[in-house]
């Protein structure tokens, strides 16, 4: 059985907006090159390629759009994340590689076997990360934990996978970061 690894990354509710200055990944308009008054949605996501940046008007009009605060992650919550995502990779027979929780995001390298689709351990994590979330502190007041979707990256190379454990393991500001079972806390 061949497996695969993957670097997710996702961003929790209202933070890193579309139109954020940082940068984003997001659909946006596209201007054709044969057509220049036709435009098209695409996503500026393939690896290599700049992505977007600074487009204040969308930054405030998603900013305007949302239904509470935007979410930011302390100590507590970021151990029982950590946690969850041991559980849920367990249930599932996924290796995390490396896991960190920051107050606005999370990354883990996770390993499955080649024919899961990446967005099915992403969902998960999500899913059952919120279900931990709400149990104990309650729903929040937009009704999600999280930003739609996120960052699926596939790490194909032996070299490619330590790079990404490294990313994560030198995560700046990271509340917990749990690195081949090793968890230890910053708590900033």
């Amino acid at each position: 059985m061949t497996t695969t690894t993957w670097l997710l990354t996702w961003t929790c509710y209202g933070n890193w907006l579309p139109g954020d200055e940082r940068g984003f990944v997001s659909r946006v308009r596209d201007r054709r090159p044969d057509e220049p008054s036709a435009t098209t949605r695409r996503e500026h996501d393939a690896p290599g390629t700049e992505y977007d940046a600074e487009m204040s008007g969308l930054w405030r009009s998603a900013r305007d759009r949302l239904k509470g605060d935007p979410i930011r992650l302390n100590l507590d919550q970021a151990r029982v994340l950590v946690d969850q995502f041991h559980e849920t990779a367990e249930y599932r027979s996924w290796v995390i590689h490396a896991a960190a929780v920051m107050a606005n995001h999370a990354h883990i390298v996770v390993e499955a076997l080649s024919e899961v689709d990446p967005s099915d351990p992403l969902a998960d994590f999500k899913a059952y990360g919120s279900r931990a979330l709400n149990r104990r502190w309650g729903k929040s007041v937009s009704g999600t934990w999280w930003t739609e979707s996120g960052s699926k990256r596939k790490k194909a190379t032996a070299e490619a996978i330590e790079e990404a454990i490294e990313y994560v393991r030198t995560q700046p500001h990271a509340l917990v970061i749990c690195v081949q079972g090793q968890q230890s806390e910053r708590g900033t």
